[in-house]
């Protein structure tokens, strides 16, 4: 069945009903042929079937974690109002305006139909899906609440991808700028620079020592400028190649991002809310702390806190309590280990884990709101020290000639 799903295309079809009424809709299918058969079995005769082409204005191939966040609220919302599986599935695959999406929600639908549960078909995606989805999934579906799982699950989407888009807000600002600045910057050195220098050539005095350091640094990047861009573009392509295969090097990575000034307070924070809401969502569908525990582990974001939690699904397996193993860290701030400790000892732990969420999604916010504010002076006086540095370097000489005139 995977297979199947994996070479189906869309079929745009037109046919009637057996009450003779026109009908039209979309179906997955891996040939024409079997979209004819599938209609048959629902009683529709159909009159045209083509394939469906792809669009340029159709909108992004590429599934995204906001599509399947979008795609769990909208599940969540169809089967809370009565709507069958499959039904609910055709109803938000065909509305999708993302082809890639469209596809995976009507393959998934064919898996189901095909006699598979939701959970063994999301199961088949794992590139889209990840093990807590399933396994809150596969806990709604035995305990006959999958509605109420895929509301929790929705939420829990929601939650951690609106912390995503605050960390990458507070990131790529400053990192944008940056490098408008260096480009900026750039092609000063290569086409300004050299004009102004044809012109001192002419002057026949000595040039001051801060344009003379500009004007070789134009010289340097112009003569040598291929070998420069070709050992930065080297050095971000081994930078990327090991961070996503090297184990060690994402520690490191990770770590140092926790320690630095201002971002690294942020990203603790947001690492524990992740932590706390993933926690939340788990215990609250009924899974067993140890086996929550896992989950929560790889949806912390960082490899640090996974390496953690995991040491602590260690301890509470031998019956330690989850406060004194979040001790044991050294990862949590006080404040969290004494609310957790509080939903242990009441039996509200999933309602205590949602407040700390709460509190800390919330503190991520205001902090992020806080750090654009601060880094745009910053910012703004980089770029003036960049650009009006390399101007006043070349409207020196001229100073000096009025001066001396």
């Amino acid at each position: 069945m995977a297979e199947t799903a994996a070479v189906s295309t869309p079929f745009l079809w037109e046919g009637t009903d057996r009450k003779g009424n026109k009908v039209k809709g979309k179906s997955l299918a891996s040939s024409e042929q079997a979209v004819r058969a599938d209609l048959r079995r629902q009683g529709v005769v159909p009159s045209r079937i083509r394939k469906q082409r792809a669009s340029v204005f159709s909108g992004s191939s590429k599934i995204t974690t906001g599509d399947i966040a979008i795609f769990s609220r909208q599940l969540a919302t169809m089967l809370a109002a009565g709507i069958p599986l499959v039904q609910a599935f055709e109803i938000v695959g065909n509305g999708h305006e993302n082809p890639a999406m469209q596809k995976l929600i009507l393959g998934i639908k064919a898996d189901v139909e095909g006699g598979s549960s939701l959970a063994e078909a999301l199961a088949k995606q794992p590139l889209y899906f990840d093990d807590l989805f399933i396994n809150l999934v596969e806990a709604g579906e035995q305990a006959g609440a999958l509605e109420t799982l895929l509301d929790k699950i929705a939420t829990y989407k929601e939650k951690t991808e609106a912390i995503k888009k605050k960390i990458k807000k507070a990131l790529t600002y400053p990192a944008a700028v940056m490098v408008v600045a260096f480009v900026v910057t750039t092609i000063l050195l290569i086409f300004v620079i050299p004009a102004f220098e044809d012109l001192f050539q002419g002057f026949g005095a000595d040039l001051p020592t801060f344009t003379r350091m500009v004007i070789d640094l134009s010289v340097f990047v112009r003569t040598n400028g291929w070998i420069l861009a070709m050992g930065i573009g080297a050095a971000i392509g081994a930078f990327l190649y090991f961070k996503k295969r090297s184990r060690p090097m994402r520690h490191f990575l990770d770590r140092m991002s926790l320690k630095t000034p201002i971002i690294g307070p942020i990203l603790q924070k947001a690492a524990v809310a992740r932590y706390a809401r993933t926690l939340s969502t788990m215990f609250a569908a009924g899974v067993p702390l140890v086996e929550a525990l896992e989950s929560v582990a790889g949806a912390t974001g960082n490899i640090v806190y996974e390496e953690g939690v995991l040491k602590m699904r260690d301890e509470v397996a031998t019956g330690q309590r989850l406060q004194q193993s979040m001790e044991n860290t050294d990862l949590f701030p006080n404040m969290v280990i004494q609310m957790i400790a509080v939903g242990e000892e009441s039996g509200s732990l999933d309602e205590m884990s949602a407040k700390v969420a709460d509190f800390y999604e919330e503190d991520v916010d205001n902090a992020v709101d806080n750090l654009s504010s601060l880094l745009e002076p910053l910012i703004m006086a980089i770029l003036g020290v960049l650009v009006g540095g390399l101007v006043v370097a070349m409207y020196l000489p001229i100073f000096k000639m009025g001066s001396v005139i």
